[in-house]
């Protein structure tokens, strides 16, 4: 099934009610980087932005140091929000490591978020970074917006993370990092910012006791000091938890639910939205075009504006990004 100019309409529609074929037929045409798959997924893409259709789902990213047990931790989560009132339907992106070798990637996070076959209300697609620096893979954005159509909360698990790898604060909501109880990285983190990034912070593996609690004691004490100093505008939640017994998941949910909430009230999120896409577009931009096609379009402010005022007017990124071609009127000079 594709998704072409006549039938766009009824695609969104099988994606607001749901339906897991549409589902995963429109998240193959974001991933085929071809030419009619890309022509689909666009024309999508403008849908899903025109409707309204991906705004009112929850996204959440989990993020953290590999090891740390975000899997687990992802795969609990999902089973809370399945599970408790309000029950909610769940759409899961596992970004797993690319081999360096054959550009493929393990893809286990799959295996390890079990779930239920028979539960139509949780969808799990892994992806391969291929390389791909920020902690995820180049179409999850893309997949994202789709997913949102159809499920009320989105969870994005990235791979590690550590200084240039924070691009998944500009697709979620609400962004969870994960710390490793006495792993000695707290402070490592500090140095590397990226302690400024997270919405809440959560303590895995509680059932390892003193250690967990020391860790979290030292966290919310960093965090406040970062508060104090005007680099952090909020202290951001911190949780501690155990995927392995459960403890804390369903107090970690009312975390991330307060979250949303608060930056809902406040025009956080709505903000965090458009520059969460204005961020995404001139990665696009430059990946498309390189630096010479930045310094083509007259600079990065002017580029910014640019994008800025043809995403509120209510682009989809794709159609942004190839609306602002600084070699369209001599394509003979393109790199």
């Amino acid at each position: 099934m594709g998704v072409g100019e006549a039938d766009v309409d009824g695609i969104v529609a099988a994606l607001v009610r749901g339906e897991r074929l549409a589902v995963a037929a429109c998240l193959n045409d974001v991933e085929d980087q071809r030419a009619p798959a890309a022509l689909r997924s666009r024309a999508l893409q403008r849908a899903l932005a025109a409707s309204g259709a991906s705004e009112r789902a929850h996204r959440v990213g989990f993020t953290g140091p590999p090891g740390v047990g975000k899997s687990s931790l992802v795969a609990a989560f999902a089973r809370a929000l399945r599970t408790s009132p309000p029950q909610r339907s769940v759409g899961v992106i596992a970004v797993d490591p690319s081999s360096e070798r054959s550009g493929g990637a393990l893809l286990g996070d799959r295996v390890r978020i079990a779930s239920d076959a028979e539960d139509t209300g949780l969808f799990i697609r892994s992806l391969a970074t291929r390389g791909h620096l920020g902690g995820l893979a180049r179409v999850a954005a893309g997949e994202v917006l789709v997913l949102s159509a159809a499920f009320d909360v989105i969870i994005v698990e990235t791979v590690g993370v550590g200084q240039s790898e924070t691009e998944v604060q500009d697709v979620v909501d609400t962004l969870v990092f994960v710390v490793q109880p006495g792993a000695g990285d707290t402070l490592q983190h500090l140095k590397a910012g990226v302690m400024e990034i997270p919405d809440v912070f959560v303590i895995n593996k509680a059932d390892l006791g003193a250690t967990a609690e020391r860790t979290r004691a030292e966290l919310r004490s960093a965090l406040a000091s970062l508060t104090h100093a005007g680099i952090l505008e909020t202290s951001p939640g911190v949780a501690t938890t155990s995927a392995r017994d459960g403890t804390g998941i369903v107090e970690l949910l009312a975390t991330v639910d307060a979250h949303r909430v608060a930056a809902a009230a406040s025009g956080a999120l709505a903000r965090r939205r458009v520059d969460g896409a204005l961020a995404q577009a001139l990665r696009a931009f430059v990946r498309r075009y390189g630096e010479l096609g930045v310094e083509r379009a007259g600079g990065e402010e002017m580029l910014r504006r640019e994008a800025a005022l043809r995403l509120a007017r209510g682009e989809d990124i794709g159609s942004v990004v190839l609306a602002l071609d600084p070699f369209e009127a001599g394509p003979d000079t393109r790199p």
